[in-house]
């Protein structure tokens, strides 16, 4: 069937795309706010764009129920600087919490009973039981939409959980490593199954397909 996304209400562009684009990684992002203090919230539209510099992008969604810009965001826009986690099992029922409405004076960090140290280079700081941290600042900042905003960030520091990092390879290990993923709606998958797949050269590819 052929949809014409265009055409329909933004709650249901969200449904489509999100269901389709998947499994997506969860930035756990704390950022600092003067008035707020720490502040630590989760987003999905979220991915790696590129090296040399490290780039990571991340989609700024309005709150829901009244379209007023979250914390991260301001905060982001005010200063340019934040720290995104990735969230493994062990960190997936913290971040559940910290994606709570909660008040700007209450810290989701504490609700979530996670342990706020300092970052290297920039100010907010980073989440110890994150398995993976990047300290990150502002890029640019772009808004697409009245209610999303884009951040493309540069990665100035990488903090990895000791065991996880290979040093003859400069991989994570996968087999120590499990971090989950967003799905849609209330659904979430693991990253267990792992499998291999090898792009063949063209000579080889043609040994194997002759004419």
């Amino acid at each position: 069937m052929q949809i014409d996304i265009n055409a329909l209400s933004h709650d249901i562009q969200y449904k489509l795309i999100s269901s389709t684009v998947v499994p997506r990684p969860i930035a756990l992002i704390s950022t600092y706010g003067e008035e707020t203090g720490d502040n630590a919230a989760p987003f999905s539209f979220f991915n790696a764009m590129g090296e040399n510099p490290p780039v990571l992008v991340v989609g700024l969604e309005t709150r829901r129920h009244d379209k007023s810009l979250k914390d991260t965001t301001i905060n982001i826009m005010k200063n340019g600087q934040f720290v995104i986690h990735l969230v493994d099992e062990g960190l997936g029922e913290a971040m559940n919490i910290c994606a709570v409405d909660f008040p700007p004076t209450v810290s989701e960090t504490d609700m979530a009973g996670l342990t706020m140290v300092p970052s290297t280079l920039i100010k907010p700081k980073r989440i110890q039981e994150a398995p993976v941290a990047f300290e990150c600042e502002k890029i640019t900042f772009l808004q697409i939409s009245p209610d999303r905003h884009i951040v493309v960030g540069k990665v100035v520091m990488m903090h990895v959980r000791d065991g996880l990092f290979d040093p003859a390879t400069y991989y994570i290990d996968p087999e120590k490593y499990h971090p989950i993923g967003r799905m849609f709606g209330q659904l979430y998958t693991r990253t267990r199954d792992h499998f291999k797949m090898t792009v063949p050269s063209y000579e080889d590819w043609q040994k194997t397909h002759p004419k």
